[in-house]
């Protein structure tokens, strides 16, 4: 039987032999970059590796500092933004640059309490930043390295944030003094490419004698898989046209998609037809009754929580709306990309597009 060291040595040759032959070159691994890692770390945050990579890449064009990013307006880190949804992540990207230009000269902190203080940084973040740029020892625990570590350990259950600490502690002995943030990275990696929440592709897996859940055949059962309960919406929006111009108005800088742009608009009540609810919408938040409406799409989209049908009506209205100078704008249609857009009021975005180019047709 082998010692309890040989087993470690085992475990770690096993597993860097597999991420040296195929691990993904990813930008924001050439190099130990604190700001470039940070940024990768909270786009990856609810979004996957191949939909963050073009969204990456723009932003550091865009934004390639901390610098350029605390001098840059928030709308345009929100437009930069746009489509990776979990809006609040680019504000507190903006802020904390802000935060990290004001009291650490531009210096991203290699303290664990300094980082976790500033915005966006929870526990995960600080650790992985620490870990991935100053290859400083913490043990990280993301969804790939919660998931790898419950199938090892056979934990039964459903992912709970609760039993964080005893996955550190099941981690700690495999984790070496040095080059802690490869070892992170290494099983960050596997659970990205083989320990998969579906379908775990184990005849690939280097570790399956370390692994528990495969010992009893419930890889595919460990974590138990979180049932989401949406909640369905369907929303009217209203085009209105001016001379060549859109009317669209600014979100609340607080709730859910704050600082965004939309078209006047809003939920429907129960009870309400369509078209009832519109004419509501328009009167209450632009003291405008509509004259005429027509129905141009119907878009879908799924939030965190919610399940959106908005259904877009070109509107006419009697009289002149009710506006206000720092929350509405008329634009052009091609001023949009201008301004940041949840992403279902950007499918609309683009369903104007395409019927302005059939026009030219």
């Amino acid at each position: 039987m082998k010692s309890e060291d040989q087993n470690l040595a085992s475990f770690r040759k096993k597993l860097y032999g597999w991420y040296e032959r195929h691990h993904r070159n990813l930008p924001w691994r050439e190099n130990q970059d604190p700001y470039k890692i940070w940024i990768s770390e909270i786009m990856l945050q609810q979004t996957t590796v191949q939909a963050v990579l073009p969204y990456y890449k723009e932003w550091i064009k865009l934004f390639p500092d901390v610098k350029s990013l605390s001098l840059a307006p928030l709308q345009r880190v929100l437009k930069s933004w746009q489509g990776l949804g979990y809006y609040q992540r680019a504000k507190n990207l903006h802020k904390a640059s802000e935060i990290i230009m004001d009291k650490f000269n531009g210096r991203i902190p290699q303290d664990y309490n300094e980082l976790k203080n500033l915005p966006g940084f929870g526990p995960y973040t600080a650790g992985a930043v620490l870990s991935f740029a100053f290859d400083k020892f913490y043990p990280v625990v993301d969804a790939n390295i919660r998931r790898v570590s419950m199938r090892l350990m056979g934990l039964k259950g459903r992912v709970n944030l609760k039993n964080d600490k005893n996955l550190l502690n099941y981690l700690k002995p495999f984790l070496p003094q040095r080059k802690t943030a490869l070892f992170n990275q290494v099983i960050m990696e596997l659970g990205a490419l083989v320990c998969r929440p579906k379908n775990p592709l184990c005849l690939l897996c280097p570790i399956t004698e370390f692994c528990q859940a495969f010992k009893e055949g419930k890889q595919e059962v460990i974590p138990r898989p979180k049932k989401r309960n949406y909640r369905k919406i369907e929303a009217v929006i209203a085009i209105i046209k001016k001379n060549g111009k859109y009317l669209i108005q600014k979100r609340p800088p607080s709730g859910l998609l704050a600082d965004l742009w939309k078209f006047p608009g809003g939920k429907r009540k129960a009870g309400e037809t369509l078209k009832q609810a519109l004419y509501r919408e328009i009167t209450e938040e632009l003291s405008a009754e509509v004259k005429e409406e027509t129905f141009l799409t119907r878009v879908y989209h799924a939030y965190t929580q919610f399940q959106v049908s908005l259904y877009a009506y070109e509107c006419t209205i009697k009289n002149e709306p009710h506006l206000k100078k720092k929350r509405h704008r008329w634009v052009t249609l091609k001023a949009f990309h201008r301004y940041p857009f949840p992403s279902g009021s950007a499918k609309i975005i683009k369903f104007l597009e395409e019927r302005e180019k059939a026009k030219d047709k």
